[in-house]
């Protein structure tokens, strides 16, 4: 049984053989895991579609229904896809850092980590949110909107690729504090720039909101209220890392 590819410590040196080699064992180890997540999400495919079907309205919209005779396969396999993928994600995440990681320093090694477990918590946090919170509350504008007009029914294909595409969206939207801390950590950015120009970033938040999957002025809102909040938070948790930088805590250390 083949051993899984080592991870290289910072400063090692390796030909460009080993590095090739390293990276199609990562590659395969994530292939791995993305045909096992698979297998697990469409053992399990049955319970996730009964789970994505709860925001739909009770009584007055029934089942999502299909049209093409390969359509319900088709449908299930896509959901087990998504599933699938979501499930290695950590996985495959995990295989890109121990590839990378050994261009980095072991100090910043540490802090990369924590910003890694931290963007994976929010990325949860997201998902949750969009389940409980946007996700039912775009299905229930959207089906009940000219409700009167029309015969209202749902497609199974379509609904399931909305329904992943706002969960998806609102876990992209609560990695805003990362993206905005690691530009102030790279010098990019700054709090002072952030707080100065505050308005020009509620702009930037507004078009990545109209940007993000969303047919309708009601989701939009739902997707940019978090937006700015986060946003809000970025600015205030920019001032933290830059006090804890290095070149702040070399500026306060006493002339020789």
């Amino acid at each position: 049984m083949k051993r899984l590819p080592r991870r290289l410590r910072h400063g090692e040196e390796a030909t460009l053989v080993e590095h090739l080699d390293e990276l199609r064992s990562r590659l395969f180890v994530s292939l791995g895991a993305l045909v096992v997540g698979f297998v697990v999400g469409y053992v399990l495919h049955h319970h996730l579609i009964h789970w994505l079907n709860r925001p739909l309205p009770e009584g007055r919209i029934g089942r999502p229904i299909t049209f093409g005779v390969a359509e319900p396969f088709l449908t299930s396999f896509k959901v087990s896809l998504y599933a699938g993928f979501l499930l290695a994600l950590p996985i495959i995440l995990w295989q890109l850092w121990s590839f990378l990681a050994p261009a980095i320093e072991e100090q910043s090694q540490r802090r990369v980590l924590v910003f890694v477990l931290i963007a994976t918590g929010l990325l949860v946090v997201g998902i949750v949110f969009g389940y409980f919170v946007a996700l039912p509350a775009a299905v229930h504008y959207l089906t009940n909107y000219d409700k009167s007009l029309y015969d209202i029914r749902i497609r199974a294909r379509d609904y399931y690729s909305f329904a992943t595409m706002v969960l998806l969206s609102m876990a992209l939207v609560f990695e805003v504090p990362i993206f905005v801390l690691a530009l102030v950590r790279l010098g990019i950015l700054s709090s002072a720039r952030l707080r100065r120009e505050r308005r020009i970033g509620y702009f930037v938040v507004a078009c990545v909101a109209v940007a993000l999957p969303g047919v309708d002025p009601f989701t939009t809102t739902i997707e940019a209220i978090p937006l700015l909040l986060l946003f809000e938070a970025s600015i205030w948790l920019s001032v933290i890392v830059e006090r804890r930088s290095p070149a702040a805590e070399l500026a306060s250390l006493p002339d020789p």
